[in-house]
């Protein structure tokens, strides 16, 4: 994985007309009410969030705010149909299934 990558986010995109990720309110919050804003959206815990964010970081991605790009990227990435139309509220991983879904994610 080339350090510093960054995977385009279609969805949050539309917040700012130039489609400049690193002016969106949300990625700049402080990691607190980033987390929080992250759970809303996504039903994401805590512990989910912090392991794929040090994974993220373990694999070269060193800047927050490319971290947090790529952690909002995955996590679009990793919601199922089901959660997006409405019908499930949490992304489920199941043993193992986090590491495998962000290998596939870097890979895709």
């Amino acid at each position: 994985m080339q350090k510093e990558s960054v995977r385009p986010i279609f969805p949050i995109l539309t917040e700012k007309k130039n489609g400049r990720l690193e002016d969106m309110k949300y990625i700049n919050l402080p990691d607190r009410l980033f987390f929080e804003w992250c759970r809303q959206q996504y039903a994401l815990n805590r512990g989910v969030y912090n392991a794929i964010d040090n994974w993220f970081y373990q694999n070269g991605i060193d800047h927050i705010l490319y971290r947090r790009i790529n952690l909002l990227a995955f996590l679009e990435f990793a919601a199922s149909p089901a959660q997006a139309a409405g019908k499930t509220k949490f992304i489920k991983f199941g043993s193992g299934g986090l590491t495998k879904k962000l290998q596939e994610f870097i890979a895709d």
